[in-house]
């Protein structure tokens, strides 16, 4: 091999494996011109480091999460994608970021510590953030078997929330026989969209609390004047500020939400204020009180 042709593999070695965040396969430094003997020399010289079987970070071993990402659907093969929860989480449906990263693939491929590989007959391919993923609607099939319900609403009110949902993509995946099916069909049945603009488990509970008495549901974290409400129900001129932890506490918090309310009050709403334990312990109590606001 001349020195030319050796520096213009290199170039492509190194464009290539910037392009897919360090890694790089053994099939791709095939095609490169690169032997199996000069993989060893490599391997042995650090300038390759294996990272599954003919999947090798270039130079280094420090990889960013999307070069784990890449590397595990180098491992995978042509026809891998990101599944399951790590499709959602690329999808953007949760916020956990992937520790085990999930691919399904059509072929056969032994899971890893790192990976963990599902087959199947037929790929829901899609893409997403230039990464191979599972279509929205399967992704929320084979979250479904794998996360609380909670979780699930809040993946499907994401999914809505980001226009994703495709109504004939869902009806498609509710017809395969899958674990998560029923679980999907429920939070299907109990969806609540109002889910993804919720900023804490608090908000959540109270949307679920208000959905499971037959409440109408609020807006939440709605702007009204200068202030960011919790809750508000329009129509009846209600707001709802739900205290949940320390933000809530000490003269200075009380003060202000004082002043909150003064100023609520003066916009012409009215004002009713929950604490956690409040919507947790005795709902019921929360429940009979906003019946009574929402109807007066």
């Amino acid at each position: 091999m001349s020195d030319s042709r050796t520096q213009i593999d290199a170039e492509a070695l190194n464009d290539l494996a910037a392009g897919q965040h360090g890694v790089i396969s053994r099939a791709q430094l095939r095609q490169l011109g690169a032997s199996d003997t000069m993989v060893a020399r490599w391997l042995e010289a650090g300038r390759l480091h294996r990272i599954h079987r003919r999947v090798y970070a270039l130079g280094h071993t420090a990889l960013s999460l999307d070069g784990r990402l890449i590397a595990a659907l180098l491992y995978g093969g042509d026809q891998a994608v990101l599944s399951h929860t790590t499709a959602a989480w690329v999808w953007q449906l949760i916020d956990a970021q992937p520790t085990r990263i999930h691919i399904t693939i059509r072929g056969r491929r032994s899971s890893l510590p790192g990976v963990r590989v599902h087959h199947s007959r037929r790929v829901d391919r899609a893409t997403c953030r230039d990464l191979p993923v599972t279509s929205v609607g399967r992704t929320l099939l084979d979250l479904a078997s794998m996360v609380t319900p909670r979780q699930l609403r809040r993946a499907l009110a994401e999914a809505d929330y980001r226009g994703l949902l495709q109504r004939g993509e869902l009806i498609s995946v509710l017809g395969k026989d899958s674990p998560g099916a029923r679980a999907l069909r429920v939070a299907l049945d109990c969806h609540l969209p109002q889910l993804a603009e919720t900023f804490s488990v608090l908000e959540e509970r109270f949307l679920e609390l208000c959905d499971s008495a037959g409440l109408p549901q609020p807006e939440v974290n709605i702007r009204i004047g200068w202030m960011l409400v919790d809750a508000v129900w329009r129509p009846q001129k209600l707001v709802a500020e739900l205290d949940g932890g320390p933000a809530h506490s000490g003269a200075a918090a009380m003060k202000r939400d004082r002043e909150r309310e003064v100023a609520l009050r003066s916009l012409g709403f009215r004002v009713a204020r929950y604490t956690w334990d409040q919507v947790a312990r005795t709902p019921e109590l929360v429940v009979a009180d906003l019946r009574r606001l929402l109807a007066a």
